[in-house]
């Protein structure tokens, strides 16, 4: 098992089709990934995460997506892409018995930090939406 050091960043890109069948898919990736790295420390909130973002991937877009998972610094940032570039819209109020509308603020209450990104480059369009975890 190789040790965990805070020194050496690492990178995964899990290309998804659009179904939903992905979600859990990616959510076991993601756990696979932080303990083989010795992070399954930040397994439970990382995997709730990432099934938020890319929950929303698939739910309100229509073509492929991506989940990323990145380590550098001590920070553990998670972010899914999609081709749809429509920027995402955390509701300023969600009443408790809503049956969805909820992820986003989930995110933004549970990350250290979280944002997204429009991609405009030839051949990489839609948007990437992020958030972070620090190991501590």
């Amino acid at each position: 098992m190789p040790e965990n050091n805070d020194e050496e960043p690492w990178e995964y890109t899990l290309y998804i089709p659009h179904e939903a069948r992905a979600v859990t898919i990616c959510r076991r990736a993601l756990r696979l990934i932080l303990s083989a790295h010795e992070l399954s420390h930040l397994s439970e909130v990382a995997e709730l995460l990432a099934t938020e973002l890319v929950g929303n991937a698939v739910r309100h877009t229509k073509g492929p997506a991506a989940l990323g998972v990145r380590w550098a610094g001590g920070v553990l940032r998670i972010g899914a892409w999609d081709a749809d570039p429509t920027p995402p819209t955390p509701p300023l109020y969600t009443p408790s018995d809503a049956e969805n509308g909820r992820g986003l603020a989930l995110v933004r209450s549970c990350a250290d930090g979280w944002g997204w990104h429009a991609l405009n480059s030839p051949g990489d369009s839609g948007k990437y939406v992020w958030c972070e975890l620090a190991a501590a």
